[in-house]
């Protein structure tokens, strides 16, 4: 089973998660271009709940004794555990279809600073009461720079609207806000079902390791997808409502982007749970929602959502950036 046993690689690893969050908003992008996100967003929880059960069956499940693969790990998990677990995908799945909805109507460079990064803050508080690792007053410096960083980007989004540019409705905004106050919990839910001290050594009984915790997670998503993305389609936040048939009227290429949005967030998804025993579940997860600076940039220099704002604009992102970062720096020093 591969795992994580030192502090620099547990970074790196949620470093990759970063650009793994940040980035899959673009396939929802490729895609929107001909398909509703209501319809994308079925290939994207497959293409989660494929990554998770490949990479049970695989890093999962090589080398160790065989009572700790991931098939074994799953049989002697708790129940109050596979239910934590299975919770904290229900709840990430209703933030991430609200943010899906943001990104529709708002776009990249608005919903994921505002719904991601108040997930990032509210996140760190929630899951660093819950498992108390790492300095404190680094950690929530790096917060509180991290929160000028939205402050900034909401200052860039309300110039913008000022200076002739096309507005984005107001329901954009409260989608990502209420986002970002669901996406803080879901982490603490699975973090709660694994043994977070686990290396070399067989997990707590009735714990799970990352790769079964990951699994049972998605099983979560996939299984809520039918609550809440068939209110979406019913319901939905811009269009005319759709029902299922229209699903089977897309391509094999269609798909095959969802499907890669999901593998991209499952890959995130699974290091930055892999990297919480060592770095602690507040500084994984804070580290992780970093994808904030990396889907701002795809969505500023990429997809061009602030073509034409005011020049101001231009440096108020640039001092977001600055701020992450530094933030970032904050929450890595934290753990050290």
């Amino acid at each position: 089973m591969c795992f994580v046993d030192n502090y620099s690689l547990a970074v790196a690893f949620c470093v990759i998660t970063m650009f793994c969050w940040g980035s899959w908003g673009n396939t929802q992008k490729l895609a929107g271009k001909t398909w509703r996100y209501e319809l994308f967003y079925w290939d994207y929880v497959l293409g989660v709940l494929l990554f998770a059960l490949v990479s049970g069956l695989t890093f999962g499940s090589f080398g160790g004794a065989p009572e700790w693969g991931f098939v074994a790990n799953l049989k002697q998990a708790s129940v109050a555990n596979l239910g934590s677990a299975f919770l904290g995908g229900i709840v990430f799945n209703a933030a991430n279809i609200l943010l899906a909805a943001a990104i529709a109507v708002a776009g990249m460079s608005v919903a994921f600073p505002v719904g991601i990064g108040l997930a990032l803050v509210l996140g760190v508080v929630v899951n660093y009461i819950g498992a108390p690792k790492g300095n404190a007053a680094l950690l929530f410096s790096g917060v509180a720079l991290i929160s000028a960083a939205i402050v900034a980007n909401a200052w860039a989004y309300k110039l913008k609207e000022a200076g002739n540019q096309k507005k984005v409705p107001v329901k954009g905004i409260v989608l990502s806000i209420a986002c970002g106050v669901l996406m803080a919990f879901f982490y603490r839910f699975v973090a709660a079902a694994m043994d977070m001290d686990f290396t070399a050594a067989a997990p707590k009984a009735g714990m799970l390791t990352p790769y079964s915790a990951l699994f049972v997670f998605a099983l979560g998503v996939f299984a809520s997808t039918f609550i809440f993305n068939g209110i979406a389609m019913r319901h939905p936040v811009a269009g005319e409502p759709i029902n299922e048939k229209a699903y089977f009227k897309g391509g094999f290429p269609i798909h095959l982007v969802g499907i890669l949005g999901g593998l991209i967030w499952g890959l995130g998804n699974g290091l930055n749970l892999v990297a919480a025993g060592k770095a602690g579940a507040a500084i994984s997860y804070g580290l992780g929602q970093g994808a904030t600076l990396v889907s701002a940039l795809w969505g500023i220099l990429v997809w061009k959502e602030f073509a034409g704002a005011p020049k101001a604009t231009g440096r108020l992102n640039l001092l977001m950036f600055v701020l992450f970062l530094a933030g970032l720096g904050l929450i890595i020093a934290a753990g050290a």
